[in-house]
């Protein structure tokens, strides 16, 4: 790693720490800058740049591709009165409910979408 790099990620390290400082003191972020003698405008320079480095480590979905294939036999019971879908995923407040005619690739994309659920 050169130098460069290294003093990128202290910056971004620097940064996120600012923004979890000002997010965990429950005042807007114009108070909060306006307290710290920080610029909004620069505030929210440094949120995007950390932002896109949280985005460019996330894993690519071409790394981990593949699909656990589910087979629901024919005779399998159906969905309960509330619903006609044939799967019901239930991940705390989130409910997600797929059918038998959903396309094949919109449950690879929901799916991989569902790799980066934390």
């Amino acid at each position: 790693m050169n130098t460069r790099e290294v003093a990128k990620k202290y910056r971004l390290n620097q940064w996120t720490q600012i923004i979890r400082e000002c997010r965990s003191s429950g005042q807007t972020v114009k108070s909060w800058c306006a307290d710290n003698g920080i610029n909004q405008k620069t505030y929210y320079y440094w949120l995007r740049k950390v932002r896109e480095a949280a985005c460019e480590s996330l894993p690519s979905l071409e790394e981990n591709s593949s699909i656990v294939p589910v087979n629901i036999p024919a005779n399998a019971a159906g969905p309960g009165p509330e619903s006609s879908a044939q799967i019901i995923l239930r991940f705390g407040s989130v409910t997600l409910e797929l059918r038998n005619n959903a396309s094949e690739k919109l449950i690879e994309n929901t799916l991989r979408a569902l790799q980066n659920v934390r």
